[in-house]
């Protein structure tokens, strides 16, 4: 099946791939300054957004889909941007495909396992019954009780829609993200992607580590590692102007 994607602008294919519990939305604002010089695809990964749901999911899929897309599209020349874990998916595509390719850019992510971290999260959407709430006040409510921070409380209550019947439910397909959690914290990267390569690091995100640039070089020889200053993971959100600013150094 394929991706559900918004297309803007007209030029070179720049695909930018959004993080766990995010969709193509996130992106919007970005987006339409990007497809000022580009032609973008906000794409929406499996089980997020407005894009098919599965039972599986795993890094290996999301680059078989990513792949399917772009054969679709007829896509050459491709700029790939991932943040999170659009960053992993990003990072294998590139080193198992790299002729696909011909710059990738990471936002705010390292070829390396995660320890679990959002739980909290997890539980809070689990422990919504759209079955009984009829607002999205309702589940904000239900969310509080397990999420204090009120941005990422914000960013999880983005995915909530109104069905064709007249129900909330989440885009995203919470039950299989939650039993798959494990395998999207995983990192089984191995290989070379020997062209220009943009890692964009949030300054008060732990995501990205001194001790990260061995392993990021070892995989992206060409990698260069910035810092969004006032930024800590959703750095594209938190300081768009710089991370646009030093994307598009980066790219043109």
């Amino acid at each position: 099946m394929l991706l559900h994607s918004k297309i803007l602008g007209e030029g070179q294919p720049l695909l930018i791939i959004h993080g766990l519990f995010g969709s193509s939305d996130n992106w919007g604002t970005l987006g339409k300054k990007f497809a000022e010089h580009f032609q973008v695809h906000l794409i929406d990964l499996r089980n997020h957004g407005r894009s098919f749901h599965s039972e599986e999911m795993n890094y290996g899929l999301m680059v078989a889909d990513l792949l399917e897309y772009t054969k679709y599209h007829q896509l050459e020349n491709t700029i790939l941007l991932g943040h999170s874990m659009g960053g992993k998916t990003a990072m294998k595509l590139a080193l198992e495909h790299p002729e696909t390719l011909e710059k990738v850019l990471i936002a705010d992510i390292a070829p390396k396992h995660y320890p679990p971290h959002h739980q909290s999260i997890i539980k809070a959407m689990l422990s919504v019954d759209f079955s009984t709430v009829s607002s999205r006040k309702e589940v904000d409510a239900t969310l509080s009780k397990y999420i204090t921070d009120l941005g990422v409380k914000q960013f999880i209550l983005k995915n909530v829609y109104w069905t064709e019947d007249k129900k909330l439910a989440f885009r995203m397909n919470v039950p299989v993200l939650s039993n798959h959690y494990e395998d999207l914290m995983e990192s089984d990267l191995s290989g070379q992607f020997d062209k220009p390569t943009l890692f964009l690091k949030g300054e008060k995100s732990f995501y990205i580590q001194p001790e990260d640039e061995e392993s990021i070089k070892n995989l992206f020889p060409k990698a260069k590692i910035i810092t969004i200053s006032n930024a800590g993971h959703w750095l594209h959100a938190e300081n768009p102007n710089d991370f646009y600013s030093e994307v598009m150094k980066f790219l043109m």
